[in-house]
C-alpha cells in the first residue's frame, strides 16, 4: 500500500473560501479516480505553519499511483484546481504494510 501526500503552500490572493473549495473539489474529483483507495485533505490549524494546505492519497500499488497520474481527471484536477492556487509544493511518498523482511516492524 502507498500513501502518498502532498503538502502546498498557496499564492497570497488564495482565500479561506478558496481553501474550503479545494478540499471539497478534492474529495469529489479524486475519488472518481479507481485506484483511488482513499483520500484525505486538510487545513492547517496553527497558521504559522508553512503548509496550509495538504491531500493524502492511499494507492494499492506503485503501478495503480503510475495510473492515477495519467488520470484525465487528475490531469484536469491539477489544471483548473491546484495550478492556479498554489505557489510551492512537496510530495512524500511512503510504503504502508510493509512486507515481512522489514526489519523494524
Amino acid at each position: 500500500m502507498i500513501h502518498h501526500i502532498m503538502l502546498f503552500k498557496l499564492r497570497p490572493e488564495v482565500t479561506p473560501a478558496r481553501v474550503e473549495e479545494m478540499m471539497m473539489n478534492s474529495r469529489m474529483q479524486l475519488l472518481k479516480i479507481p485506484e483511488v483507495l482513499s483520500i484525505k485533505c486538510g487545513k492547517r490549524i496553527n497558521r504559522e505553519m508553512p503548509w496550509p494546505f495538504f491531500i493524502a492519497i492511499d494507492f494499492e500499488s506503485m503501478d495503480k499511483y503510475e495510473i492515477y497520474c495519467d488520470d484525465p481527471v487528475y490531469v484536469k484536477f491539477v489544471e483548473e484546481i491546484i495550478k492556479p492556487s498554489v505557489a510551492e509544493a512537496i510530495t512524500l511518498d511512503f510504503e504502508m504494510d510493509p512486507g515481512k523482511d522489514v526489519q523494524f516492524s
